[in-house]
């Protein structure tokens, strides 16, 4: 998964907002661990504002 589609989707997610929506969040965030690192995901974390619409935090190690 590219970078700008995991953007994509995670706003998608922001825009639903609801408990299911922080688990898809967090597959996603699991997938860009996976094949972009750490650095990837806390650029996610911090361009979205994941930390207050899910309370990811940069540094996060995600697991799923």
């Amino acid at each position: 998964m590219t970078l700008e589609k995991a953007s994509e989707l995670l706003q998608v997610q922001i825009s639903l907002g609801s408990g299911y929506n922080r688990n898809s969040a967090k597959l996603i965030l699991a997938e860009v661990q996976r094949e972009h690192g750490q650095a990837a995901v806390d650029k996610l974390i911090r361009d979205l504002n994941l930390e207050s619409e899910f309370g990811f935090r940069p540094g996060e190690t995600i697991t799923v």
